[in-house]
């Protein structure tokens, strides 16, 4: 697949690093997948305001600790990701993204194949970070 594969991204990229917001919420997007990947969900929970939903492309809507325990135990397995765009919009404490990639998974037990997901995703900076509170999935 072309384009920026998540394992060209380092793992764990600190906010502290990126020189502005965008760049941090990039680096986030890409930080997702690897641990969704990587079945982190001690890591990928650390994106994930208490509040994240995640809203699927059957409009299925999945609270923050069901996400993290479908992904910790394969229920939403992610193999690869690559990039195809992402712009960021920040406007004060608030931001999207909308994520486009090509995304190897089976998801909800569905066989293994490649996505043309998009995941449209609400931020919220508390503090300092940057957190994820809302993704909506679709196919582009």
């Amino acid at each position: 697949m072309p384009g920026r594969t998540c394992r060209d991204s380092p793992v764990g990229v600190s906010v502290i690093k990126a020189s502005n917001d965008a760049q941090v919420i990039h680096a986030m997007y890409h930080s997702m997948y690897r641990f969704m990947i990587a079945h982190d969900v001690e890591r990928l929970g650390t994106l994930l305001d208490d509040s994240f939903v995640l809203v699927h492309m059957t409009g299925r809507r999945q609270g923050r600790a069901e996400f993290l325990r479908c992904v910790a135990d394969g229920t939403l397995a992610y193999y690869d990701e690559v990039e195809e765009s992402c712009p960021v919009h920040v406007d004060g404490d608030r931001a999207t993204l909308v994520g486009r990639s090509l995304v190897e998974a089976s998801p909800f037990g569905m066989g293994r194949s490649t996505w043309r997901l998009q995941q449209e995703i609400d931020l919220v900076r508390r503090g300092d970070r940057w957190l994820m509170t809302q993704a909506i999935a679709s196919m582009y």
